[in-house]
């Protein structure tokens, strides 16, 4: 059985430029569909968070302007469904990678907030990474890829294709102008090869080698769904 990692944010806040904390988390549809995804393909699940924390729900990822009154109902029924794994994540520190077949990060601006400088998740970033596991990182989830580093304090993810939010898309709400730093532009100042789609929004997916980024909220069905099916054809050429 295919096992996956879900590494989920504890952050329940952002920290804007001028002091501003804005109430934040991880984004509803960026966790539900693909763990739903991953579930109906019979992929055993763990949650895991900084210090098991029990993540927060952004609840702006649950309102109006978050997408299609369907498919917030979706997430909601969904995301009631699995609370009890939610309610009792594993604590980060205490997970081995090796134990994972794929290993999957959420977004929302949550991972803008601790995972960007949490040093257990950039460790197992770069130990994943280096290991050619499938990893993936949605919409602001790239921003815990700024905690990795290799052991001559290079960035593991320089020279990998990316893709993630776009200064567009976060300048839509008017918190995201006050952003300390927009992760495309540190994505490029990294050094990673960051594309995005024409149109903002719209759903968006890169792999490069063993690392699958999706831009947006949108994007987390096609993510989710090329990793399904990376891997199972993966498991029938061995």
């Amino acid at each position: 059985m295919t096992r996956v990692l879900f590494v989920v944010s504890a952050a329940d806040r952002w920290t804007l430029r001028d002091g501003e904390v804005h109430p934040s988390g991880f984004w509803g549809e960026e966790l539900a569909i693909p763990h739903k995804i991953f579930a109906r393909a019979g992929w055993e699940i763990t949650i895991a968070t900084p210090n098991g924390q029990v993540p927060t729900l952004d609840r702006l990822s649950m309102s109006r302007t978050a997408g299609w009154s369907s498919k917030l109902r979706e997430v909601a029924s969904y995301l009631d469904s699995i609370q009890g794994e939610l309610n009792s994540p594993r604590s980060l520190d205490e997970i081995d990678p090796d134990d994972f077949d794929v290993v999957f990060y959420p977004g929302g601006h949550g991972p803008m907030e601790d995972l960007s400088v949490d040093p257990v998740s950039g460790a197992l970033l770069t130990r994943v990474l280096a290991s050619g596991k499938t990893l993936a990182l949605l919409c602001h989830a790239p921003a815990a890829a700024f905690a990795a580093r290799n052991e001559d304090g290079s960035w593991p993810f320089t020279g990998y294709r990316m893709t993630g939010l776009s200064n567009l898309e976060e300048k839509f709400n008017s918190f995201g102008r006050k952003a300390v730093w927009l992760l495309e532009d540190r994505l490029r100042g990294s050094g990673a090869e960051y594309s995005k789609t024409r149109l903002p929004l719209r759903p968006y997916v890169v792999v490069d080698r063993n690392l699958y980024t999706g831009q947006n909220p949108s994007s987390s069905e096609r993510l989710a769904e090329r990793i399904v099916a990376d891997v199972d054809v993966a498991a029938e050429s061995r």
